[in-house]
């Protein structure tokens, strides 16, 4: 078997990091060339194209991404819009003249209607209006979709777009603002712990049910199918587990031992109220994540403190 030599786009990040970590000890790969925006900028087309043509890889994966919550999403709609058109764009446009370069695209859930039926099957994107709050987000990942199955049918290019669910792990962007649900809520219970506060206050109602995956199992996943011909290019990964805004923000108070109350602002958006998704198609190509919730919870509590100064 021939080995791989793979190329990470955003590898510094939370999906770039776990890729990088399962797939520097894979068997299947000679060897992994991380890219970051230390040494590529992705919003530079020639500087893009250049990093490819350098490194010549069997594999690209192109985790390389603006992300937030809810917050920044609904905040910076300009800029989750444009800088992630950009890096898709580059990115897909550079690899044209190779079409023997497997591309494994990173999506998100938001790409589906926010009233899709749950679980939410793969046959339901474009079919209804996106949640509304991340909707500019969103519209820059099914670009890249719609570009990569473009480039599939004009150049025959492999393209696998992965929807993964809501990720959390190691090297996670831990903020009080801008942050995904729970780096967000480890990064503002914990301060809220430090500073000995009676109440932490978490936006919306926390009665939406949301589905979490470890990142580690992400980046399991993708070398799981690394060197697999897939008669699909767009695959959901998740973990098939469901859980409430409010339970989640109970377990990490228990894992962080904040003794304060907890307060919902309803005033403030809950977002889609339930989103999981069907992970049918993963489970039938063989594949099943391996973290529960609580175990990581801790593993990113424990990174959490070892490497984040408040």
């Amino acid at each position: 078997m021939k080995k791989l030599k793979v190329l990470i786009f955003g590898s510094r990040g939370l999906v770039g990091q776990a890729c990088t970590s399962i797939l520097s000890k894979s068997q299947k790969v000679s060897s992994v060339f991380t890219s970051s925006r230390e040494d590529t900028n992705l919003f530079d087309p020639y500087a893009t194209k250049k990093i490819i043509e350098q490194e010549k890889p069997n594999v690209i994966i192109n985790a390389a991404a603006k992300v937030g919550g809810i917050v920044a999403n609904n905040t910076q709609r300009v800029e989750f819009l444009t800088e992630n058109l950009k890096i898709n764009t580059n990115i897909l446009e550079a690899v044209i003249p190779y079409p023997e370069i497997k591309i494994i695209n990173l999506g998100s859930s938001c790409i589906y209607p926010l009233n899709a039926k749950n679980p939410i099957k793969e046959e339901y994107f474009m079919t209804g209006k996106l949640e509304p709050t991340n909707s500019p987000y969103a519209m820059a990942k099914i670009t890249a979709i719609e570009l990569g199955r473009s480039l599939n049918k004009q150049y025959g290019h492999n393209v696998i777009n992965l929807m993964p669910t809501n990720l959390y792990g190691p090297h996670d962007s831990f903020s009080e603002m801008d942050s995904h649900v729970i780096p967000g809520l480890i990064y503002r219970m914990n301060l809220s712990k430090s500073r000995n506060e009676d109440v932490f206050k978490i936006w919306g109602t926390g009665s939406p049910l949301r589905e979490f995956l470890y990142s580690e199992d992400l980046g399991d996943f993708i070398e799981f199918i690394i060197d697999k011909d897939l008669n699909y290019d767009l695959i959901n990964v998740g973990s098939g587990v469901e859980i409430s805004i409010k339970e989640l923000a109970e377990k990490i108070k228990q894992i962080i031992n904040y003794e304060g109350q907890l307060s919902f602002d309803s005033t403030k958006p809950d977002g889609n109220p339930r989103k999981l998704l069907d992970n049918t198609i993963a489970t039938e190509i063989g594949w099943k994540h391996k973290t529960d919730l609580n175990e990581g919870l801790n593993l990113s509590y424990k990174w959490f403190l070892n490497n984040i100064k408040m």
